[in-house]
C-alpha cells in the first residue's frame, strides 16, 4: 500500500461516509483503500472475486479499523444490491485488464467489464448512493482491443446512467488513466523480473510509446475526480509520455546484476496491442477543459430528459479549453535520464532490488 495520500480538502467528502471499492483487492483497489481509511471514512467496504487477495488485504485493513472484505461477482446484481446498502460512495475499479487475454475471451470480457458496469449502475441508483466514481483507461480512445472498447462502452454506460438518473440523487462519472506503472502484469514487474534473472528484455516495437504513472498517482486522481464530479463527466490525468524502448533500457541497467546487463530484444506486436496511447479523442478534445493537472470532457445534454450539464464555475478550479491532442507518439517523451529519475523518485523498481 501506499503512504501518500490526498490532501484533506481534496477527500472532505469522504470523511465518516461509508465507501465501498470494487476490485479492492488489485493495485488501484488496495491503493484506494488505504487513502480512503486516511481521509477519515467511516465504513469502507472492500469488494473482490479474488479470495485469496481479499484476505491477504483484510490481514492489512484490520490496522485501519475500518475495513470489511466482502467476497463477490460483479457479474451477481443481486450480490451487489446487498453490498452497495447504506453506502455513500462507491469506486468501481473492479475490471479484466490484460489486452492479450481479453482477444483469446471476448465473452468474459463482455461479462465482467459491460454487464458488470451495468450491475454497478444499478445497485447504485437502487440504493441511492451518492456518487460513483468508475475508472477506465486511455485505452478506451479509439480502442483496437476488446479491453479498450470496454472501457469505451463503460464510459458511455457511466454518462448514460448520470443522465437518465431522474430524481435520485445518484451521480456518476468517469476516471481515464495510462498505464500504471508497477501494477500486476504491467510492462514493469515483466522487464523487471527479467533483468533480475539475467534473461533478456522483450520489446514488441521500437517506435512503441505510453503515457504512464504511479499506483499513488491513479488512486490519487481517482480521489480528486470523485471530489470534483458533478455528474456525467469523464476525468483524465495529465500524465508523462515514455517509449517503451526506453524504460526497457532504463530498467535493464538499473537492475544489472554482477556487471551485466539484460540484452533488450525485439518480438513481434501482440495481438490488440497499439503503438501509441491517446488520452482524448478529437470529439472529445472539442468540449474538454483543463486544469494544471487534469483534463475534463464535459457530457452532451442530447435530450431534455438528461441531467443538468455543469457550468464551469461550479468547479472550484480554474478550467480553460483544451488546446492540444494528447497522443504518446506526437507527445515529447521523457529522456532516458529523466525515466530514470522518475523511476527513482517513485521507488519504482524498489521490489526488484537486492
Amino acid at each position: 500500500m501506499t503512504a501518500t495520500s490526498v490532501s484533506s480538502a481534496t477527500a472532505e467528502y469522504l470523511r465518516d461516509k461509508v465507501v465501498l471499492v470494487t476490485g479492492a483487492a488489485g493495485t488501484i483497489g488496495s491503493a484506494l483503500v488505504e487513502q480512503i481509511a486516511q481521509a477519515g471514512a467511516r465504513s469502507i467496504r472492500a469488494f473482490d472475486h479474488n479470495e485469496s487477495e481479499l484476505f491477504f488485504l483484510y490481514e492489512r485493513m484490520k490496522e485501519l479499523g475500518v475495513g470489511t472484505p466482502m467476497l463477490g461477482d460483479l457479474r451477481d446484481l443481486e450480490r451487489l444490491r446487498l453490498a452497495f446498502r447504506n453506502v455513500d460512495v462507491v469506486f468501481h475499479a473492479a475490471a479484466l485488464k490484460h489486452v492479450e487475454l481479453g482477444e483469446y475471451n471476448p465473452f468474459e470480457i463482455v461479462e465482467t467489464n459491460l454487464r458488470g458496469v451495468d450491475n454497478v449502475i444499478r445497485a447504485a441508483l437502487d440504493a441511492e448512493v451518492d456518487r460513483v466514481i468508475f475508472t477506465s483507461s486511455d485505452k478506451a480512445v479509439n480502442p483496437t482491443n476488446m479491453m479498450g472498447a470496454s472501457k469505451m462502452m463503460g464510459e458511455r454506460l457511466i454518462t448514460a446512467a448520470n443522465a437518465i438518473r431522474g430524481p435520485r440523487r445518484t451521480r456518476f462519472a468517469s476516471v481515464r488513466f495510462g498505464n500504471v506503472l508497477g501494477s500486476r502484469g504491467s510492462v514493469i514487474p515483466i522487464f523487471a523480473n527479467a533483468a533480475v534473472r539475467g534473461e533478456p528484455l522483450r520489446l514488441t516495437h521500437p517506435e512503441m510509446t505510453r503515457y504512464v504513472m504511479t499506483i499513488t498517482e491513479a488512486a490519487q486522481l481517482v480521489i480528486e475526480a470523485g471530489s470534483l464530479a458533478l455528474g456525467g463527466e469523464l476525468f483524465v490525468t495529465k500524465m508523462k509520455a515514455i517509449r517503451i524502448a526506453d524504460l526497457a533500457n532504463v530498467v535493464a541497467g538499473e537492475l544489472a546484476r554482477h556487471g551485466k546487463q539484460s540484452d533488450v530484444v525485439h518480438t513481434k506486436p501482440r495481438i490488440g496491442e497499439k503503438l501509441y496511447e491517446e488520452l482524448l479523442s478529437r470529439d472529445e478534445v472539442a468540449r474538454a477543459v483543463e486544469s494544471d493537472r487534469m483534463l475534463l470532457v464535459l457530457p452532451i445534454a442530447d435530450s431534455p430528459l438528461s441531467a443538468p450539464i455543469p457550468s464551469l464555475e461550479q468547479y472550484p478550479v480554474t478550467l480553460s479549453p483544451v488546446q492540444r491532442l494528447w497522443h504518446s507518439g506526437e507527445d515529447t517523451c521523457l529522456t532516458r535520464d529523466e525515466l530514470r529519475q522518475y523511476l527513482l523518485a517513485h521507488d519504482i523498481l524498489g521490489p526488484w532490488r537486492v
